[in-house]
């Protein structure tokens, strides 16, 4: 797997329409998606051996105040073609917004330019809407992640624009009707031997399959580039059935389930949904208007 072949293309506020629009356009023909975010840290340490509750709880008292500072995301075909990376730079302003101390400074440590995400970086909520209508427009991706739990989480909170749910079931069930299809290659390698049951992080696993890292490490589209490659060599070099894995997350032990859409007397089809997101207090600029028209705010309508 060559690591020159693959471009990342850093969005941000002066390129972000143009890009979101290129990135819709591509999930027509690459449905796989792969994606890792980077975020300001965390507020509470879970334990390792810390109950479900403990953990959903901890998740929600650190996902639920705080926002996205990068959301990378490689789209590819069912062989592993690679169709396009997007590292997203969100408005991040360490004068006004909340974050934990050492996780700045870990992401600075790593190339993390915050002056420029505070000059620079997209609007958070013309972000989240966008974001969220191109989620609601293609309802047949497969998202895949490595130890995905806050990374699915951050972004759950963005596109629905709403706190998580106050149930680990109600978490689960939301994050089937928004994302469908979920795949953990951290939960995943679990059935591949030689990667010891999972318990190495994702640059372990990459060595050991001969994958090369494109970029830079804790960089949201470098990882996610790297997710995508390590789960393509996996799939390839294991034959793992993806049905084995479809749904579960490491660290919680309920799956995550693909509602069944139920056609209504229009011929269009319903997925239960059992909160309506608010609405976004942003306006979106009339040029944006034709795709904007192409999906509801997170609809539950198809």
């Amino acid at each position: 797997m060559a690591a020159a072949a693959a471009k990342i293309t850093a969005v941000w506020r002066q390129n972000f329409q143009r890009e979101i629009f290129r990135l819709d356009a591509a999930l027509f023909r690459f449905p796989v998606v792969s994606f890792d975010t980077e975020f300001p840290g965390f507020f509470r340490n879970t334990p390792i051996d810390a109950t479900d509750l403990t953990r959903y709880e901890d998740l929600r008292h650190n996902v639920d105040p705080l926002r996205l500072i990068q959301f990378g995301i490689t789209v590819a075909d069912a062989s592993g073609k690679i169709g396009g990376t997007w590292e997203f730079n969100l408005r991040f302003d360490l004068s006004k917004d909340l974050f934990v101390s050492r996780s700045i400074q870990f992401l600075q440590d790593n190339g993390i330019d915050f002056d420029k995400l505070r000059r620079d970086g997209i609007d958070f909520d013309m972000f989240a809407q966008l974001l969220s209508r191109v989620v609601a427009k293609h309802r047949n991706l497969c998202w895949v992640t490595f130890h995905g739990l806050y990374d699915l989480s951050h972004t759950l909170r963005t596109v629905t624009n709403r706190p998580l749910p106050h149930s680990v079931a109600g978490f689960t069930s939301l994050l089937g009707i928004v994302f469908g299809d979920v795949v953990d290659i951290k939960y995943m390698a679990r059935f591949c031997q030689g990667l010891r049951g999972g318990e190495l992080g994702l640059a372990a696993i990459a060595k050991i399959l001969n994958v090369e890292r494109v970029g830079g490490a804790h960089h949201a589209g470098s990882d996610s580039v790297l997710t995508a490659r390590v789960y393509t060599k996996m799939r390839m070099v294991y034959k793992i059935h993806e049905t084995l894995c479809v749904g579960c997350l490491y660290g919680v032990s309920t799956r995550i389930c693909k509602p069944i859409a139920v056609p209504n007397t229009n011929g269009r089809c319903f997925i239960p949904y059992f909160s309506t997101p608010a609405p976004f207090q942003r306006c979106i600029p009339p040029h944006c208007c034709g795709f904007m028209q192409a999906a509801p705010p997170f609809s539950h309508v198809l």
